[in-house]
């Protein structure tokens, strides 16, 4: 839009912006908001906005229920158990009763856990589905290092991004610190690997069920980790020979389970640097399961590059993972990711335009984004590569 005039600042103005001062100054007005709690029509717009600050506020708190929850594998025991009582829980956690008994109030609220007859605990609708995900319990186990990077939330925003940078969440992910991934030793890739690795299944079904991986003979999964991904489609379509592609010491690990899961005769790793090494050739499908959001725009295209000279004219290119513009789910791009991968030290999540320009300037056509049971957990987008790659 042209600015239409220049403020003192030297900032362009826009023509709305004399009505978004008068709304925003409206709502900013004590009087106007006793005025709204009082007026019926609008009353319940006020409590609900009231409510949804409220919860900004108190998300922290929230999350830490959640947390000692898990902690005390309350979901798991109730899923076997049955319904407790505040006594029979006491007599076999480690928490006195006051302490349990605040804590089933706050789960409860949650909608963790469910009052249930004769003064009984059960699963709430929120605490079922944790019930032997282990993929999920995990993660809230691991965001104990997110928070104590956003204790000074400020702090986290000025530190510069990138090789050297500090912090909890950077040294769980070592590769987006380091000068040399392909160095990493295997205790530095063990952590992380074992966390991708437990909460791969469900993104492994999501793209499973959009996309028909069966008509495909041989596909290479770049950045695979220890080759959960691999065996869960190695195991659903029988005919599919699986190749990773992963930082040497997270190839070995998943040899290793190939091995264990009886599948080293259709499943294989391969160790590189996918951002600096050819990848490997020969396959009609590649797969990128939540690798391009761990990455800034620089080393997404020389991924995706890599990945087109990589396969034939036609060959398919499928992008699994969280999407900036995900249904229903508006503040997870911007504001969980954003942060998160902050801390982590690169990367960004992205909308399905911005991978599909990113991959149209790679040399791939056809730009697909197929639908997905449960858009929050992974975005899927579908591409073929073109006559020609990028020059």
């Amino acid at each position: 839009m042209t600015p239409t005039g220049g403020a003192s600042t030297g900032a362009a103005l826009h023509w709305s912006d004399p009505w978004w001062r008068w709304r925003d100054r409206l709502l900013a007005s004590p009087r106007f908001r006793r005025w709204a709690e009082g007026f019926w029509p609008a009353r319940w717009i006020a409590r609900r906005r009231a409510g949804q600050l409220f919860d900004l506020l108190a998300g922290f708190v929230y999350s830490q229920v959640l947390l000692a929850c898990v902690r005390l594998g309350l979901f798991e025991r109730l899923a076997r158990d049955g319904p407790q009582s505040l006594a029979q829980l006491a007599g076999v956690l480690p928490l006195p009763a006051p302490a349990l008994d605040r804590l089933l109030q706050a789960a409860c609220a949650l909608r963790l856990l469910q009052r249930r007859p004769l003064d009984r605990y059960g699963l709430g609708a929120l605490g079922a589905p944790l019930v032997g995900n282990a993929g999920l319990a995990a993660m809230v186990e691991h965001h104990e290092a997110l928070y104590r990077d956003l204790v000074d939330p400020l702090a986290l925003l000025r530190a510069t991004p990138g090789p050297g940078r500090g912090g909890a969440l950077s040294g769980f992910w070592p590769y987006a610190r380091a000068q040399d991934p392909a160095l990493l030793d295997a205790s530095q890739v063990a952590d992380y690997s074992r966390l991708m690795a437990a909460s791969v299944p469900w993104v492994a079904e999501q793209l499973l069920q959009a996309y028909p991986l069966q008509r495909h003979r041989r596909l290479l999964d770049v950045g695979g980790g220890e080759g959960a991904f691999a065996s869960c489609v190695a195991r659903a379509v029988p005919a599919l020979q699986v190749q990773v592609f992963d930082l040497p010491e997270v190839a070995r690990r998943a040899e290793t389970r190939f091995a264990r899961d009886g599948l080293a005769g259709r499943c294989s790793a391969a160790g590189g640097n996918f951002l600096r090494d050819p990848l490997p050739t020969g396959f009609d499908a590649i797969s990128l399961v939540r690798v391009l959001h761990d990455h800034d725009e620089p080393a997404v295209l020389r991924l995706l590059a890599a990945a087109r000279q990589a396969l034939e004219p036609g060959g398919r290119l499928l992008i699994a993972e969280p999407l900036a513009d995900a249904p229903g789910a508006p503040a997870m791009g911007a504001a969980y990711f954003g942060l998160y991968l902050w801390a982590m030290g690169s990367g960004q999540a992205r909308s399905r335009a911005q991978l599909r320009e990113l991959l149209e300037r790679s040399g791939f056509v056809d730009v697909r984004a197929l639908p997905t049971a449960m858009p929050l957990h992974s975005g899927l987008l579908v591409a073929t590569a073109g006559e020609s790659p990028p020059v």
